[in-house]
């Protein structure tokens, strides 16, 4: 039977020669999905079955060729939550879960609040909200009949209410307390990792600047929210100045880091 420990290093050092940043790390997250269990019990397992190794090969086969991921998983790790992805929805980023992380923080003594989650795709934002305030009323906007089926299983059995529908134009609830967003914003100039080729390129790409979207969800934000509702925005980090120009008027106008420490989303008080 396959030794796992040498299937792994195989793996791995397909990963490495294919670019992959963290090869180790997606060799055992791939090995885990295959044999149905959690990375951390890897160790545990000596060897495994010519199905399971033939599986596994297959799966690094298509990793090294930079299909992403979660896509051969099936699943997107946000905060605490395994969303289910595939292809036709954008995969939620870790620094987003910055941007859910302040959202919740945003919230606090405020009673039953009314959220919207603005160009939803998985409901990654929806449903972290969902999950950490279950007295909050959340909905989630989005237009793409290819990424609805994968919102509607993401909030499946919370409360979170899906309004299809283009941001643009479509009827928003009102008055709301936060309204989060997470919208396509990457200039069409820009050069991507091959992976994110895998995502919806209306969920990636907005316009020459990235800036195409960004002043309809501050429109629609200012027409949903309270006075002291709260906006939070996604955005490139080369928009630091244009967002200032575009919340002129709103107070508390602040723009905060990512992982890597650079400028990724910009929040405002109505």
């Amino acid at each position: 039977m396959p030794v796992l420990s040498a299937q792994l290093r195989a793996a791995a050092a397909r990963l490495a020669a294919a670019g992959i940043d963290s090869p180790r790390v997606e060799a055992e997250l791939l090995a885990a999905h295959v044999l149905g269990v959690a990375r951390g019990r890897l160790l545990l397992i000596d060897d495994v079955t010519d199905p399971q190794a033939e599986a596994l090969a297959e799966l690094v086969r298509r990793r090294a060729e930079r299909v992403p991921l979660q896509h051969l998983t099936g699943t997107a790790p946000f905060l605490d939550r395994e969303l289910l992805v595939g292809p036709g929805v954008f995969i939620p980023r870790p620094e987003t879960e910055l941007l859910a992380r302040w959202g919740i923080e945003s919230l606090r003594g405020v009673a039953d609040p009314v959220v919207l989650d603005l160009c939803s795709g998985s409901g990654a934002l929806a449903v972290a909200l969902a999950d950490a305030r279950p007295d909050a009323t959340v909905y989630a906007v989005e237009r793409s009949d290819d990424a609805l089926p994968w919102l509607r299983r993401n909030v499946a059995g919370t409360q979170v209410e899906v309004i299809p529908g283009d941001v643009r134009d479509v009827a928003l609830p009102a008055p709301a307390d936060l309204v989060l967003c997470n919208p396509p914003y990457v200039p069409l100039s820009v050069a991507v990792p091959p992976e994110v080729a895998h995502d919806p390129a209306e969920a990636v790409f907005s316009g020459e600047h990235g800036l195409d979207l960004i002043p309809v969800i501050i429109a629609r934000a200012a027409e949903v929210l309270r006075d002291g509702g709260r906006l939070g925005i996604e955005h490139d980090d080369t928009h630091t100045p244009a967002m200032a120009a575009l919340l002129t008027g709103w107070r508390a106008v602040t723009t905060h880091p990512d992982l890597a420490g650079r400028p990724r989303f910009t929040t405002a008080l109505k």
